[in-house]
């Protein structure tokens, strides 16, 4: 009989960016060469660690917006009073390293499989969502819901414009044609389910809109716990 395996240890590595995008005003891509990287899974994250020149040290936790079997990519939206973000999205340039830690997460993670998958995401919870569409194995089974402030606040706004899948972009604090306007809604949310297989349902985004989202969509669905979610503030 085969031991069990231990679980794998985490340890710091050192990162240095090979690239970054600005994906609007406040929020970066950010891409990074780590050494001895495999791969990850759709939907984890990964730990970042800063050290400042007196010693002091920061980390936070990012979600990979990259596919699996892509160059590890993370993109951070910047928080007004935050300690790290401002530093990535503002200051960060190619040829910087810094430490990371990680593939980390093995419960909000999306295995690809031919079926329906909807995704919901609200503000910078759409970025673990983009691992997840571009390595679906079908866009056309795809359907993404984004809910976003302002245009100008719409992270992945080209790629999601031609993204093969449904797209609904929504926009909560202006009108624009060409998305909708308001909160998604329970009837967005039942006209995004398919009449084939039940889909498999990420939610991720701020806790209101999360437990929202869950309480309307869940009645929906054969079995509530189809939906995985992952919140923030």
């Amino acid at each position: 009989m085969e031991a069990e395996r231990p679980p794998r240890r985490l340890v710091w590595s050192q990162a240095t960016v090979t690239g970054t995008t600005d994906e609007t005003v406040s929020a970066r891509t950010i891409v990074f060469d780590v050494p001895g990287w495999t791969s990850h899974r759709a939907g984890q994250h990964i730990d970042v660690r800063l050290t400042a020149p007196d010693g002091y040290q920061a980390s936070r936790s990012y979600s990979l917006s990259s596919g699996p079997g892509e160059a590890p990519q993370i993109t951070v939206e910047r928080l007004p009073e935050g300690e790290v973000s401002p530093f990535m999205v503002d200051v960060v340039e190619i040829g910087d390293t810094f430490e990371v830690r990680g593939p980390i997460g093995g419960y909000f993670v999306y295995d690809p499989e031919p079926a329906p998958l909807l995704l919901i995401g609200g503000g910078s919870g759409i970025t673990p969502l983009r691992s997840m569409w571009r390595c679906a194995p079908d866009p056309s089974l795809v359907t993404i819901l984004y809910s976003a402030r302002t245009s100008d606040r719409i992270i992945f706004k080209g790629e999601l414009a031609d993204y093969g899948g449904r797209v609904s972009i929504h926009l909560t604090r202006e009108t624009e044609s060409a998305y909708r306007s308001g909160r998604i809604s329970k009837s967005d949310l039942r006209n995004a389910l398919t009449d084939e297989a039940p889909p498999a349902v990420y939610v991720v985004g701020p806790t209101s809109f999360v437990e929202t989202v869950v309480a309307e969509l869940g009645p929906m669905l054969t079995d509530p716990r189809a939906i995985k979610t992952e919140r923030f503030g």
